[in-house]
């Protein structure tokens, strides 16, 4: 008799271990309720001791949660219509408004999240959203974190992960990048020009107070031409020769007839045509 009521005692003193002793672990925090209100003591990672019956424990999870937006279709400032997603970084600060002021902080963040997005992309312009989104995500984590604080919610980062384009705004941003593209070519090209301009000037003038320097520019030339062009043999010919030899030339004097414009016949060759007899 004695030995089964010691087994119950037992039995019963192990059932009231396992409903009273609960684990928890080290990235939660455990909150007790007592008869429906919640103690202000919150149990620290390890084991807790619940009273049987009268405690409930709600486990929080305090780690940083990873919440994708899903894309939001929007009109940006500017009148285009684009399709942004974005992804929040959050955790729990406050394990106690956490559970008591809102019934699923997860969802209450994703529609914050959501109907913040869409906007920043009314408020945006188009040029905002591709290239300066490190603003656009701060004032998105500052309008996730203002109603997320009342619930003990801290929001760790937000960022903007893509931006889609309608097909129409892809071709037309296309054509104005080659357009720019191109632009830059023509005004480095005519940069170029303009310094090559001077820095011809800049070697005429030099050849021209020392011909010696243009006569072994010359040279140089011809050397580069026969290095690349080994079978085409380039001479030389100084122009101040020419002009010597046109200088020191004597000219033909023109007669009276071809300086009035006449030109003097020619003389008649003899007749080589021997007459026939009796034909006079």
């Amino acid at each position: 008799m004695v030995v089964e009521i010691l087994s119950a005692v037992a039995v019963a003193g192990g059932a009231w271990l396992a409903a009273s002793l609960r684990v928890v672990k080290q990235y939660e925090r455990g909150l007790v309720f007592r008869f429906g209100r919640v103690r202000a003591n919150i149990r620290q990672p390890g084991l807790a001791l619940l009273v049987p019956f009268a405690d409930r424990l709600q486990k929080v999870n305090m780690q940083i949660v990873t919440m994708p937006v899903p894309a939001q279709d929007g009109i940006t400032r500017d009148n285009v219509t684009v399709r942004v997603d974005a992804v929040v970084y959050f955790k729990v600060i406050d394990p106690v408004l956490a559970a008591v002021n809102v019934q699923d902080y997860r969802s209450a963040v994703g529609q914050v999240a959501q109907t913040s997005l869409r906007s920043i992309i009314g408020k945006s312009d188009l040029d905002d959203l591709l290239s300066n989104r490190e603003r656009l995500n701060e004032g998105l984590e500052l309008m996730i974190d203002s109603p997320a604080l009342d619930w003990g919610i801290h929001i760790d980062r937000v960022e903007i992960k893509d931006v889609a384009l309608p097909e129409s705004m892809k071709r037309s941003m296309s054509r104005q990048a080659e357009a720019e593209r191109e632009r830059r070519a023509r005004v480095i090209s005519a940069d170029g020009e303009l310094q090559a301009s001077y820095k011809l000037s800049q070697a005429a003038a030099t050849m021209a107070d020392t011909p010696a320097a243009l006569q072994l520019r010359l040279l140089e030339t011809v050397v580069q031409v026969s290095a690349e062009k080994n079978s085409t043999l380039v001479l030389p010919f100084p122009v101040e020769l020419l002009r010597f030899l046109d200088a020191n030339t004597p000219k033909r004097e023109a007669s009276p007839s071809e300086a009035n414009g006449q030109v003097a016949p020619s003389p008649r060759e003899p007749d080589d045509v021997e007459q026939r007899p009796g034909v006079s």
